[in-house]
């Protein structure tokens, strides 16, 4: 059975040994270098003290994957626009954990007063687009050329749900 807790300074080898490859070998995301056990934890903290949440998801000791969110710009404006993450390890795709960890996000963004939840996502990643479009986010934008990686640029495609429909 999957349960979904607040990350912890002992899941950053997990987190770790999820997110690099994604890092390393795709273009999910465009951060070019893998991300070292002290960033992962100062971000886990730094997005907790925010008062954000930065969950995993675990099947017995598995971290099957994990997500947060934080202000999608910053400036108090946005205070209410938040821009999530979630990612996976390759067994748990398909499994129904993204769909529980992206509910469990919604319902913290709801909780803390927030009105949007958006995605920017690799226009190339028809997975994630596809995971959007049946959460029931909708294409609230496309940017050409957005990202650089492996030499040459990749389209970024900003995907959103108002939370107070």
């Amino acid at each position: 059975m999957t349960r979904l807790r607040e990350a912890t300074p002992d899941d950053v080898p997990a987190i770790a040994a999820i997110w690099n490859p994604i890092v390393r070998d795709t273009v999910i995301t465009f951060w070019p270098t893998e991300r070292t056990n002290p960033e992962i934890a100062a971000l886990i903290r730094d997005r907790q003290a925010g008062g954000h949440p930065f969950l995993v998801a675990q099947a017995g000791d598995q971290v099957l994957g994990f997500a947060t969110y934080s202000q999608f710009r910053t400036g108090g404006g946005y205070a209410r626009s938040m821009e999530h993450t979630i990612y996976l390890a390759p067994e748990a795709r398909g499994s129904g954990t993204g769909r529980l960890l992206l509910n469990a996000l919604e319902d913290r963004a709801r909780g803390a007063g927030h009105r949007l939840l958006i995605g920017g996502i690799t226009a190339s990643n028809e997975g994630s687009l596809r995971f959007h479009l049946r959460a029931g986010y909708a294409e609230w934008g496309r940017i050409p050329w957005a990202g650089w990686k492996f030499g040459r640029f990749h389209d970024l495609v900003l995907m959103g749900k108002d939370l107070a429909a």
